[in-house]
């Protein structure tokens, strides 16, 4: 069966509008929450933005701060209870990381080929954000789309000492910083793995050198009140 035919219709544009302002509420009210180069995301067009995962937050942060409405990959796990609820009504997409799930791909691409924003954690799990490897699923999207893709790197949310799951205490500094925006460049002449394999080695090492380079640029974020 094609991605295509699987895929689920693509979440209304206006979810994530919603779901936007309540993060942002959250974020600049709750917490100290900063964007950094905002002004790097294109307005318009078809946008990926990857960004480093260590903590439950990073999701939410990234979400709320990004400065168009976007839509993102989220483990499906998380499509539970209340928060559940929450996050499918602001157009999340739920994506099973056990296996190659051609139908949230296929939704991801639908929301980039009518000109949106789709959000993608690469790393998949949530360690030290460092990038040192990360899942094929976002280079394909690019790939396919022609997306535009942005850098993101998150600091802050991951409290020390504490686990994936812990949140900040109140006040404290989140960061989240917008890098310069690519495209893949990979052999168009090259078999089709080999492009993928390209392509997600040129997104990781992006990704990973933007967040090495956010974190001697903004410094560490404190926790503090």
């Amino acid at each position: 069966m094609t991605a295509e035919a699987s895929a689920p219709e693509a979440p209304h544009p206006g979810r994530a509008v919603v779901g936007r302002w309540i993060g942002i509420a959250i974020f600049r009210g709750l917490y100290r929450g900063r964007a950094h180069h905002a002004d790097r995301v294109p307005g318009t067009g078809p946008v990926v933005l990857v960004a480093n995962h260590a903590a439950f937050l990073d999701g939410p942060f990234v979400f709320s701060l990004a400065p168009r409405p976007a839509n993102f990959l989220v483990k499906q796990e998380a499509f539970k209870g209340f928060f559940g609820w929450v996050i499918r009504n602001v157009g999340q997409i739920p994506i099973d990381r056990t296996v190659g799930d051609r139908a949230a791909l296929a939704t991801a691409t639908a929301v980039l080929e009518r000109g949106g924003a789709v959000g993608i954690f690469p790393e998949g799990n949530r360690g030290a954000g460092d990038v040192e490897q990360v899942n094929q699923g976002a280079a394909w999207i690019a790939l396919r789309t022609g997306a535009t893709i942005v850098p993101v790197a998150v600091s802050g949310t991951r409290v020390p000492g504490a686990s994936a799951d812990a949140w900040p205490r109140p006040r404290a500094r989140l960061d989240v910083v917008f890098g310069e925006p690519f495209e893949l460049t990979v052999p168009a002449d090259a078999p089709g793995r080999i492009r993928l394999r390209l392509a997600s080695e040129q997104l990781r090492d992006a990704l990973a050198s933007h967040v090495r380079r956010s974190r001697v640029e903004n410094g560490p974020s404190p926790h503090v009140h």
